[in-house]
């Protein structure tokens, strides 16, 4: 069992590999949301602040940076499976371009959302 009991952490400061799972699940979110783009033929852009989330979230409150992380998986729920299906269409001599601009535009709405939890999208 990997997994430490709750009752280890209790007083003190999480570990460093709970802090960090969200920016790292952010992460692989763009990176499996900028091959969607190269299959929708769009550039993805790349914002530092949307690139880091540890620091775009630094100073939110723990109930505005637990909705964000749960918008992460949620996302990352929907474009993982079918970034899948995209990839399996091209392979099989399907055009997967229209699917995936729709699967793009989806991408970046939820994106914004979730972006707009950051203290800095409050100011």
């Amino acid at each position: 069992m990997n997994a430490a009991p709750p009752a280890m952490y209790s007083g003190c400061s999480r570990p460093d590999s709970a802090r960090t799972a969200p920016a790292l699940k952010w992460a692989a979110l763009h990176g499996a949301a900028n091959a969607v783009a190269a299959l929708a033929g769009v550039a993805p852009g790349c914002e530092t602040e949307v690139l880091d989330f540890a620091a775009m979230m630094r100073g939110a409150a723990p109930s505005r940076r637990e909705l964000a992380e749960r918008g992460i998986e949620d996302v990352a729920a929907v474009i993982e499976p079918a970034l899948l299906a995209l990839l399996g269409a091209e392979a099989r001599g399907i055009d997967p371009g229209g699917a995936a601009c729709t699967l793009w535009r989806e991408f970046a709405a939820a994106r914004a959302a979730i972006l707009a939890m950051s203290p800095s999208a409050c100011a």
